[in-house]
């Protein structure tokens, strides 16, 4: 347990401090094999390569393929052009509904995370510019939007945070639909309401809207595809990942195809969109397979027994152990689906058994453990965040606490919402 431990304080501080999962996560690994008493080499050639690429083996595909249809619908213009129909149609005395809603059908409709801060950025300047809202309030908006429900919580998600549960609980994308709207609804308005009361408190300060100093990514006129035709790659991708069953990496080919094919005059965008999609993807896999490979070792050695023991062991519904656990690892590696693939790498099938034997439905496991991925992982260490503050030209002075307030702590609250709900019998 003390090696457990250590493995895990070392890699959460080290990957605090911006240094790369990829070499961190094995040597925390190593940590844990020397105190538990296994032989390093063995434990690295053997037991954290294995986890590594079995993981890699299943979900690269998935991230490949989603990284070039966000790409792609960056570069032809189409990611941009739905943001921009539904901000002008909300409008901008709403600026912060439009920026939230934008980002959340991106995301909903497979756009990855990263791509949505730069497609949404230039309209959401324009939007908070032409209603004198604080620029401290944009990457909480973006945060609210991209990082929160659509990521986790709505049923049929296509992002990875959702699709990595199917695997260990023979689940399906829409697994607990009605958990998965409850709490979406309570960070979708808890959020909302918050920052509209910010809103109202920095404007009552006399705090309003300042032009930022990079001009870089300021709104182009470049012209972007109609929201028609720019829309339906998204729904394609829903309808044929949720009503048709298409296996997740058919519905994201689909999408793909679509978009070439609404596109054919931008023609030379394709390749370059396709390998820079491809090239991103490459660091995304490895950095959560590096992630899994550390579970992997921590499932060998003596301390995971009592480890288990000790969440099974939490009173009351075995889901708050299940939240805890992919809680505090997505806090500890800064990443959401690294969080989540170390914990269900390690505990998974025990919870499936869980299941098996309590009676509690296996996609209730699923939806938990999903929305528990997007907790603590939002902590100032996580990547999505330094990316959106960076692009913003925020700081974590500036606008940190805002980001953790919609995108950590109300999340945190739909989850113990829900597990509170399927506690009394009511989900």
């Amino acid at each position: 347990m003390l090696g457990i431990l250590l493995g895990l304080i070392t890699l959460m501080v080290l990957a605090y401090l911006g240094w790369s999962i990829i070499w961190v996560a094995p040597v925390a690994a190593g940590i844990v094999a020397l105190t538990g008493g296994l032989d390093l080499l063995d434990a690295y050639t053997g037991t954290y390569m294995s986890g590594f690429v079995d993981f890699a083996q299943s979900w690269f595909p998935v991230f490949m393929l989603g990284a070039v249809f966000g790409k792609l619908m960056e570069d032809t213009g189409m990611a941009r052009s739905v943001a921009v129909a539904l901000t002008k149609l909300i409008g901008t005395s709403r600026a912060i509904l439009g920026v939230l809603v934008a980002s959340a059908v991106l995301t909903y409709g497979g756009v990855s995370l990263f791509v949505v801060i730069f497609a949404v950025y230039p309209l959401a300047l324009s939007l908070f510019r032409e209603a004198d809202i604080s620029r401290r309030l944009l990457p909480p908006t973006v945060a609210l939007g991209a990082f929160t429900f659509t990521m986790t919580a709505l049923p049929g998600t296509p992002q990875i945070q959702n699709l990595i549960p199917i695997e260990y609980f023979r689940t399906s994308a829409t697994a607990a639909p009605l958990m998965g709207i409850i709490a979406a609804l309570v960070m979708a308005v808890g959020g909302y309401l918050y920052l509209r009361w910010r809103e109202k408190q920095m404007t009552a300060k006399g705090e309003r809207f300042t032009e930022p100093k990079d001009k870089s990514m300021m709104e182009k006129e470049e012209k972007a595809p109609p929201f028609i035709l720019s829309i339906l790659p998204l729904i394609t991708v829903l309808l044929t990942l949720n009503l048709l069953g298409w296996d997740i990496v058919v519905a994201l080919l689909t999408g793909i195809v679509l978009i070439m094919l609404l596109n054919l005059t931008k023609f030379k965008k394709f390749v370059p969109a396709v390998n820079g999609g491809a090239s991103g993807s490459v660091l995304a896999i490895i950095n959560t397979s590096a992630a899994v490979g550390f579970g992997s070792v921590v499932r060998e050695v003596p301390g995971f027994d009592q480890l288990t023991s000790l969440l099974m062991g939490l009173r009351g519904n075995p889901l708050i152990s299940e939240a805890v656990a992919v809680n505090i690892l997505a806090g500890s590696t800064g990443s959401a689906s690294g969080g989540m693939g170390i914990a269900l790498e390690a505990l998974g099938e025990e919870y499936y058994q869980i299941a098996m034997n309590t009676g509690i439905d296996p996609e209730a496991f699923h939806r938990i453990a999903s929305l528990s991925s997007g907790g603590l992982d939002a902590l100032p260490h996580n990547g999505a965040v330094l990316t959106l503050l960076t692009i913003t030209g925020m700081s974590h002075k500036d606008s940190y606490k805002d980001i953790f307030v919609v995108a950590v702590l109300i999340p945190i609250i739909s989850v113990i919402v829900v597990i509170l709900l399927n506690t009394i019998g009511i989900l």
